[in-house]
């Protein structure tokens, strides 16, 4: 099953200036400040910032659809066009994401909460 949009991540270069521009949009503190990510829980969304996303091919934000079973989501796609632009990977705690993309070059990020 999908739950729809729930996260958004931004690819970022100042990891350090991003946070305080997120900051100061969301009036909130990080929920999750590491060096590889910083998140921000904003109702019922996560907005994140990754340092990392511009050397893994990220050319801008991707929301990501919360789904029960990934694999199935990305078999889905694929069968009806779309293209695997990064394979299903653990991103720590158990937490799986994938991007295709449909067949206008438009990112489908796919999450998969743990458990």
């Amino acid at each position: 099953m999908t739950t729809g949009i729930r996260t958004v991540i931004y690819p970022v270069r100042d990891l350090t200036r991003a946070k305080a521009l997120y900051s100061g949009l969301t009036g909130l503190e990080p929920s999750t400040d590491e060096p590889y990510y910083v998140g921000y829980s904003v109702g019922d969304q996560e907005v994140g910032l990754d340092p990392n996303g511009h050397s893994q091919g990220m050319t801008g934000p991707v929301c990501y659809w919360h789904v029960d079973d990934i694999e199935l989501r990305v078999k889905a796609l694929v069968e009806a066009g779309g293209r695997v632009t990064q394979e299903v990977r653990d991103v720590g705690g158990g937490k799986l994401i994938a991007a295709v993309d449909d067949a206008d070059g438009n990112v489908i990020g796919l999450l998969q909460p743990p458990g």
